[in-house]
């Protein structure tokens, strides 16, 4: 029997994507179809969703009046995706990303746009479109977070709900002024509801409504029950930690797929992985990098603390001196953006500096870089090393979360026995990042074991196979229970 799951979530790649939810959420639906499982997912209708949609619109689904506009639920299909789109111009019909101004300040109405997300949320799952109720209703993120909050107060049977925590940081803390707008029952308004410290936490509600948790690795899962890493929400999640799961995420392998990706110049396998060789030459020349037999390392990232890049930001005077070039490509906190900017001036053949997210050229560092650095403080899955892993572009990265769940170190013992995919370090210091790098580079002089090393990586099942029986599975086991 078919099990119907609404998805609800702020972003959806091919639609509109910041980062790596994005991916996530537009590639599970399809990995879930050889279970038996019929996703339909629910985004706000921001332009460039609208735009898309365009004539593949069905039906139209009022909601009558959500936040002070009115709003309804279009039905489309789009991309291999089928879609709920919550139109609603008053609150995504704006310039700017998802979450901020053109300016970079976040809209001073998110507690409202993703409240009404929320909302949105819990009437399709409970049969606002005619011919679908859900069974299983999976939000993402604090953005839909409060959608579990709001179908565990609705009358009737209502559908099981999972939450997945992609990142802990972000959490939705709102004044308290804004709950009596919130439209839910005032016992919502306690530490079993959504009272958080004073606040209204939409993070904080959704784990303590939600049926089962889950986050996107098993290192990470452990990572937030500890003071250290649950930040502020440990003790809650110890409390459900018997419904706290880590799962950790796939990637598309046909988008992400060496052999046919259109984005690369020079497409290649395991089988012609010599011909990765001329992706190198062509990226040398798109980043204007002196050419040179030497590695050429890769960040592709948010610039933030929070990713370790400003460690790496000042110490990379050193780490072209020890023949180390680079390509960069991304944004983020101004500080650690303006000491790339000057390394990339003080060394313009050696480091190639790109401010911004492009998604082909992404694919084209992925495919040309002999390995990618990713030296973050926490990180509760990362997708950015598993498609480094699926294109041979060697990972070096900070033993946290699901980077260490995802790359074996290329030790003695490791290479040797052949399952060594790439490089890790801890404790988070540049001393030991610098070491990282420094035995990357090392390696990368012995062709025989480098090879191996991006073998490894290339052989390594980075689908969503795997990890879509499990969220199969506790979508079943939540029905049976």
């Amino acid at each position: 029997m078919t099990t119907k799951v609404l998805s609800v979530a702020s972003e959806i790649f091919p639609l509109i994507k910041t980062g790596g939810l994005a991916d996530v959420v537009g590639a599970l639906p399809h990995a879930l179809e050889p279970f038996d499982i019929e996703t339909r997912t629910l985004v706000p209708g921001y332009p460039s969703v609208m735009k898309a949609i365009g004539s593949t619109a069905g039906g139209h689904w009022p909601l009558g009046t959500l936040f002070g506009g009115a709003a309804s639920l279009i039905e489309a299909h789009v991309h291999g995706l089928d879609l709920f789109v919550l139109d609603a111009p008053h609150l995504f019909d704006r310039p700017g990303g998802p979450y901020i101004t053109p300016g970079g300040y976040d809209h001073p109405d998110n507690w409202k746009r993703f409240a009404a997300l929320a909302q949105a949320g819990a009437a399709a799952a409970l049969g606002a479109v005619k011919g679908f109720r859900a069974d299983i209703v999976h939000a993402h993120d604090w953005q839909s977070a409060l959608t579990p909050v709001y179908l565990s107060f609705a009358p009737g049977h209502r559908p099981k709900t999972v939450l997945t925590i992609h990142n802990l940081s972000f959490q939705g803390n709102y004044p308290a002024s804004v709950f009596p707008e919130l439209g839910l029952p005032l016992s919502a308004w306690s530490m079993e509801g959504v009272e958080y410290y004073g606040n209204v936490g939409y993070l904080k509600g959704g784990i303590r409504m939600a049926d089962a948790i889950t986050t996107v690795s098993p290192s990470y899962a452990q990572e937030i029950l500890t003071r250290e890493g649950g930040m502020g929400l440990d003790g809650l999640l110890s409390a459900r930690a018997d419904r706290l799961y880590g799962i950790v995420n796939g990637i598309d392998d046909e988008v992400w797929n060496p052999a046919t990706d259109p984005a690369v110049p020079f497409n290649y396998t395991v089988e012609t992985l010599d011909k990765r060789q001329e992706n190198k030459r062509a990226l040398e020349a798109e980043f204007a990098l002196a050419p040179g037999d030497g590695p050429i390392f890769s960040i592709i990232s948010r610039l933030t603390w929070q990713k370790g890049l400003d460690l790496l930001a000042g110490m990379l005077d050193e780490v072209v001196t020890r023949g180390i070039r680079l390509v960069v490509v991304g944004s983020g906190e101004p500080g650690i953006e303006e000491m790339f900017r000057d390394a990339a001036a003080r060394h313009p053949d050696k480091i190639g500096l790109k401010i911004g997210y492009d998604e082909p050229v992404s694919h084209r560092i992925q495919a040309g870089a002999d390995g990618i650095i990713v030296p973050s403080r926490f990180e509760p899955c990362g997708l950015t090393q598993l498609y480094a892993l699926r294109y041979g572009c060697v990972p070096i990265v900070a033993r946290v979360g699901g980077l260490a769940d995802t790359v074996i170190d290329a030790n003695f013992a490791a290479v040797a026995a052949g399952v060594a995919t790439g490089f890790l370090f801890s404790p988070f210091d540049s001393e030991h990042l610098f070491e990282a790098l420094d035995r990357a580079a090392r390696l990368y002089e012995d062709k025989t074991s480098w090879r191996s090393v991006q073998l490894g990586g290339m052989r390594s099942d980075v689908s969503w196979a795997a990890s879509a029986k499990r969220y199969a599975d506790l979508y079943r086991e939540l029905l049976q229970g």
